[in-house]
């Protein structure tokens, strides 16, 4: 099993502003969003999730982010790296949400 690292990005409601204005707008094929300093274009879209990656990053194996719909929550992950990096983002996102949705349920 493999394991994701949790590290902690802190963010106040006007640097995710932006961003949540992008998903009520639900262009996520058109447009690029920001998190903090960094701007992402959408990758792949499913029915509760999203992936994207960074295009400004200064990273050498890139950046990316998957953003998951739990109820009236959004979980973002945002992971360094690439297809190795999201797959583990990905499983750390399903076991949170698995985890989460049995609290509240």
């Amino acid at each position: 099993m493999s394991r994701a690292e949790q590290e902690g990005a802190k963010f106040t409601a006007v640097d995710l502003q932006p961003s949540m204005d992008f998903f009520r707008r639900n262009n996520l094929q058109t447009e690029f969003f920001s998190i903090g300093s960094n701007q992402y274009v959408v990758t792949s879209i499913h029915e509760h999730w999203f992936s994207a990656r960074c295009v400004n990053t200064t990273q050498p194996g890139g950046e990316g982010v998957i953003i998951m719909q739990i109820g009236a929550y959004l979980l973002v992950s945002m992971y360094d790296g690439s297809v190795g990096s999201a797959s583990r983002a990905m499983v750390a996102v399903d076991q949170f949400a698995w985890h989460f949705n049995r609290k509240t349920h």
